[in-house]
Order: C-alpha cells, then sequence, then structure tokens
C-alpha cells in the first residue's frame, strides 16, 4: 500500500483539482485551494515520515516554502472578499510568496549538491546557459512592459514587481539543472520537475495575461498551480523520494545531440530575438538587453569548451598512462617494452655503456594456478612484480611481457652485473615460488628484436636444466650445460 500511495494521492488530487473549477468564486473556492495546498504540504511531511530519507531537512525546507504560498493565497483571498482591495500592490501576501521562494530555491539546490558526486561544474554552466536565454524572454515580454506600465507604483512596488519574473529565471535555472544529468529516470526527481514545470508555466502565463488585462480566477491556469501542490505531495510520497538526497550512483550524463540542441537553441535566443524586433518592432530595438545577454552567452559557450577540451586533454593522459601499464600488475607493459628497448639502445650507443636484457618466466605458474585457482594466481604476479620492482635498481625496467613472462631493462650492466641483480629479485619471489631467468648483453650490433631472442634463447636453456635458475647467453653458447647455471635457490 505504501508504493501506491502517491499514486492514490495523484489521481485524487487531480480530481480535486477539477473540482475546485465546479464551485462558486467564493470562500467554498478559497477553502477548497488552501486544502489542496496543504495537502500538497501534507505529502512532503508523510514522506519524510514514512520512507526517512537521508538529510530530511531538505524536504522540511521545501515543505514550509509550500507552506508560505499557501499562505500567500489565503492572505490574497482576506484582501479580495474581506478588504475587498484586490487591486492593491504590493500587500502582506506578495511579502509572504517572495518569503517563500529562497525556501525552495535552497531545497532544490541542496537536493542538486547531495545527488550530484563532485562538483558538475558542467551542469550549473548547461542550466546557466539556457536560464540565461530565458531571462531575455523574460526580460523582452515580462519585465519591461511590467516595467514600462507601472509608473505609478512606488520604488518598493516596482520591486516586488520585478522580483517574481527574476525568480521565475531563477526557477527556470534550477528546474533545469534537476533534469541536467542526475538521473532522469528516477521517479520523484521526475515529479519534482514536474511540479517545477508546472508552477513555472503558471508563473509566466499569470504574469503575461495581467499584462494584457485578462487574467480572472476562472482562468484554467490556476488549475497549474494547485496541481503543483499535488505533484509536490506526490513527490514526497514517493519511495524514491530517499535517492534524492543521495549520491547518484551512475555516471554524470554525457553531452548527448539532445543537450547539445538545446544548448545551441538557447545561445540563439538572443539573435534571432534580435531580428524579430528589427523586423517586426519598428525598430524599437532592447539592444542593451540583447547585447548583455549575447556576451553572457558566449563567454558561457567559452567556459563550457574549455571544461570539454580539458576533460580531453585529461581522458588523453589517462589514456597514453593506461595504454603504457598492464592492468593486472601496473607495470609497464608489453607496448613499453617495444618503445623503451630502442631508447635504451640509443643511450647506451650514444654514452659508451654496456646494455643488457633478461627474460623472466615463473616456473610452473600453471600448475600453481590449477592448484590454487586463477584469483590466486593473479594475487601472485601482483605480488612478485611488487616485489620485484623493489629489488631492481632505480635505473631497471621491469615490463610484463606477456602471461607469467617478464621482461627486464638493465641499462650499464654487463650480464654478469645484470645476473647479480636477478639474484636479488629471485630471492624475493613471494610464496616459495621461483623463477627462471635468461640474460643477454648487447652486441652493439643486433637490432632490439635479435638481443630480445637471445635472452628468450637462454631463458629456455635455464628452463630446461631444471629451471629456478639464472642463465646467460655466453654460458649456454660455451658450455651447452646445466652445469654452467647459477646455483638454484634452497
Amino acid at each position: 500500500m505504501r508504493a501506491n500511495a502517491w499514486r492514490v494521492y495523484l489521481a485524487i488530487g487531480t480530481a480535486a483539482v477539477v473540482a475546485y473549477f465546479l464551485l462558486p468564486d467564493s470562500w467554498w473556492r478559497t477553502s477548497a485551494a488552501s486544502l489542496i495546498g496543504m495537502s500538497g504540504v501534507a505529502g512532503l511531511v508523510v514522506g519524510v515520515k514514512l520512507h526517512r530519507p537521508h538529510r530530511p531537512s531538505l524536504w522540511w525546507i521545501l515543505a514550509a516554502g509550500l507552506l508560505l504560498d499557501v499562505t500567500g493565497d489565503f492572505v490574497m483571498a482576506v484582501y479580495e472578499r474581506v478588504l475587498h482591495d484586490p487591486d492593491r500592490f504590493p500587500t502582506l501576501a506578495d511579502v509572504i510568496y517572495l518569503a517563500g521562494c529562497p525556501l525552495i530555491a535552497v531545497s532544490i539546490v541542496g537536493m542538486v549538491r547531495a545527488r550530484t558526486v563532485g562538483r558538475d561544474r558542467a551542469g550549473w554552466i548547461d542550466a546557466t546557459i539556457i536560464a540565461s536565454g530565458f531571462a531575455l524572454l523574460s526580460w523582452v515580454f515580462v519585465m519591461a512592459p511590467t516595467a514600462a506600465s507601472s509608473s505609478d507604483l512606488t520604488w518598493l512596488g516596482r520591486l516586488v514587481a520585478l522580483a517574481y519574473p527574476v525568480w521565475d529565471v531563477l526557477f527556470f535555472a534550477l528546474l533545469i539543472r534537476l533534469l541536467a544529468g542526475l538521473g532522469a529516470r528516477l521517479p520523484a526527481l521526475r515529479l519534482l520537475a514536474g511540479a517545477s514545470a508546472l508552477w513555472l508555466t503558471f508563473d509566466t502565463v499569470y504574469a503575461v495575461l495581467l499584462l494584457h488585462g485578462s487574467y480572472s480566477p476562472d482562468h484554467f491556469i490556476n488549475g497549474a498551480w494547485l496541481l503543483g501542490f499535488i505533484v509536490f505531495g506526490a513527490t514526497g510520497l514517493h519511495p524514491s523520494m530517499v535517492e534524492l538526497t543521495q549520491p547518484m550512483l551512475e555516471p554524470p550524463a554525457r553531452l548527448t545531440w539532445r543537450r547539445l540542441a538545446l544548448l545551441a537553441g538557447a545561445s540563439l535566443i538572443a539573435p534571432i530575438v534580435l531580428v524579430c524586433q528589427t523586423l517586426l518592432a519598428r525598430g524599437q530595438v532592447d539592444g542593451l538587453a540583447i547585447g548583455t545577454a549575447s556576451t553572457v552567452l558566449f563567454l558561457l559557450v567559452v567556459l563550457r569548451m574549455a571544461g570539454l577540451v580539458r576533460r580531453v586533454e585529461e581522458q588523453a593522459v589517462e589514456l597514453a598512462v593506461l595504454a603504457q601499464r598492464d592492468g593486472l600488475t601496473g607495470i609497464p607493459n608489453r607496448r613499453t617494452w617495444d618503445s623503451e628497448l630502442p631508447v635504451a639502445m640509443d643511450r647506451a650507443r650514444r654514452d659508451g655503456l654496456p646494455l643488457s636484457v633478461a627474460m623472466i618466466d615463473l616456473d610452473h605458474f600453471k600448475r600453481f594456478n590449477d592448484e590454487y585457482g586463477h584469483q590466486a594466481g593473479d594475487r601472485l604476479l601482483k605480488s612478485a612484480t611488487a616485489a620485484w620492482s623493489m629489488a631492481l635498481r632505480a635505473t631497471d625496467l621491469i615490463c610484463r611481457y606477456g602471461g607469467e613472462e617478464f621482461g627486464v631493462l638493465l641499462p650499464a650492466a654487463t650480464a654478469e652485473q645484470a645476473a647479480e641483480v636477478l639474484e636479488r629479485v629471485r630471492a624475493v619471489t613471494p610464496l616459495a615460488q621461483t623463477f627462471s631467468a635468461g640474460v643477454a648483453c648487447w652486441d652493439r650490433q643486433e637490432i632490439s628484436d635479435e638481443l630480445v631472442a637471445r635472452a628468450d634463447r637462454a631463458l629456455y636453456a635455464a628452463k630446461g636444466a631444471g629451471r629456478d635458475r639464472i642463465l646467460g647467453v655466453d654460458e649456454v653458447a660455451a658450455e651447452d650445460s646445466p652445469s654452467a647455471a647459477r646455483t638454484p635457490r634452497s
């Protein structure tokens, strides 16, 4: 029953909004509107008690904002029905309405921050770009006409008159931010965004109707205001409301084509308004507003592009690092070996220093895997490479060549010196495991593949001689016998 409570409430609340328009314009209608609004507040309160979300204070703040709106409606009705002064402006009702705006804003911003992992500057920039385009439209069609038609008001009255469309712009930005990468499939998020959209639609249409003197209490747009309360209440009752104040587990939204088209459309609002005013308004152009909006939009788009470029550069660096590292052990991989060996050979030729390479193979690794499992084998590879890396010299380079085979690059080391280093490495092999190794010193004539091939032949000779030993190419060529190998570790 709890899971479906929001559906039941949404159905009953929608029916109540329809019934509101069937009532006469009297205290019955005022009472019905107050009850509808209070039910939205109650839905949020009950939802907090029922679902116990993380950071419940955000829901209490949202409920307080809705309660102030309900109170403002009732006070406005008092001016109309008791004081018979519906034209007074501003009134105490306006103070109450505007006092609820920052509470709703704080609640939504808190949910965005709680839901977002990290700063997500891109989401806020996108929301600001779209809101800036909406702000220009609001100025041209609502704010400027409101200021022009309010010449008989005091400075306080003009300030209050302009505060409503300014709040609508901010509310629109918060609505866009709600929908920008916060997990649009979350039902509670859809309900919250839907309620915000209903109220934004009401405020915008209501302001336009007042400017043209065609608003009346029976106008259908009042249904959007009342239905917004119902959807807010359903948001609180929905079980997924607990996730709105928890960090989002899914990755942030990418810059999809739909999102890019929305940003492009918002950026084109300023030039479109300029063209329309030039062609249709007989040259009466809001140059200052359009110029300001164009500048803001341009700077925001540049900032957004800079963020995208920075992110691409960071990903390129990350990919370059990943391409050079083995995914299991974290040491350099075969790609790094193939690029570093020729560089080391050129350096050795230039400096006149010896260069040795070694090939290492863990003994009986397949048997270890079969006996203890592949996960244990992976742990052996990681612990072995970690121990070997610590035992090598600072100038040496160990790479995973493939499987359980590793290559070691030993600059400024003869075959004998390289073998001594590898003896230290062999001594720290964990879990009582052993390895076989072959060492070759560069003769300054062969190419890198030939050098590695000689070390590989020495490796196979060491394995053929009984494993757990280090064998040099010269030893293999001179004696071709296991007796030439170094003493196995006891």
